[in-house]
C-alpha cells in the first residue's frame, strides 16, 4: 500500500470483504433448512425454538470441548455481530444479543444476512476517508481503535464463520458413511 492512504485501506478492506463474502455465498448454495438445523453433536452451540422464538446459545466458554456448532447457530452468529456492529457504529448502540433473532429457516436467513451485508457495504461507502480513519464510530466488540480495524475485524468473523459452515456441511455430507 501507498503510504497506507484511507483510499489504500478502502481497497483492501473490500477486497478481504468480497472474498470472504463469495466463500460465505459457495457454501451457501443449496444450503437446505435441515442441514442448517443440523446437530453435529449432542453438545454444541445452536439455536432453539422457544415461545415463537429462536433463541441461540451463547457459550460460557470458548474452550473446545463446548462442541462444534450447527450451521443455522453459525449463520445467527453472523447476524448477531453485524447487526451489534452496525447498531453500535450508525444506531443508538443499545441493541442485546438476546434481541439478535434467528428466523427459523434458511430462505429468510440468507434474505436477513444479505440485508445486513447491504447496509454495511453502503455504510462502508458513505464514510469519508477521516471517518474511516478514526474511532468515532468504533463502539462494539472493541473501541479506540480506527473504523477501518472494525472493518477488517468484520471481514475476518465473517471468513471464519463462512469456513465453519463450509466445514460443518462435509461433516453432514458425510455423516452416514
Amino acid at each position: 500500500m501507498n503510504n497506507n492512504s484511507a483510499g489504500d485501506i478502502r481497497n483492501l478492506i473490500n477486497f478481504q470483504f468480497d472474498i470472504s463474502w463469495q466463500l460465505l455465498e459457495y457454501h451457501f448454495n443449496g444450503l437446505t433448512d435441515e442441514e442448517c438445523l443440523w446437530k453435529p453433536q449432542a453438545n454444541g452451540l445452536h439455536v432453539h425454538h422457544e415461545g415463537g422464538k429462536w433463541r441461540a446459545d451463547w457459550p460460557d466458554s470458548e474452550s473446545y470441548d463446548i462442541g462444534p456448532a450447527s450451521i443455522a447457530w453459525l449463520t445467527w452468529h453472523i447476524i448477531y455481530w453485524w447487526s451489534m456492529v452496525l447498531d453500535y457504529s450508525t444506531g443508538n448502540g443499545t441493541l442485546t444479543r438476546e434481541q439478535v433473532q434467528w428466523s427459523g429457516n434458511i430462505t429468510d436467513v440468507s434474505e436477513n444476512i444479505n440485508n445486513l451485508r447491504d447496509r454495511w457495504k453502503t455504510l462502508l461507502e458513505k464514510l469519508s476517508d477521516d471517518e474511516l480513519l478514526s474511532c468515532k464510530r468504533t463502539y462494539w466488540p472493541f473501541s479506540n481503535k480506527p473504523f477501518y480495524e472494525l472493518a477488517a475485524w468484520l471481514n475476518l468473523e465473517l471468513m471464519k464463520n463462512a469456513s465453519e459452515i463450509g466445514y460443518c456441511r462435509f461433516l453432514y455430507a458425510s455423516r452416514n458413511r
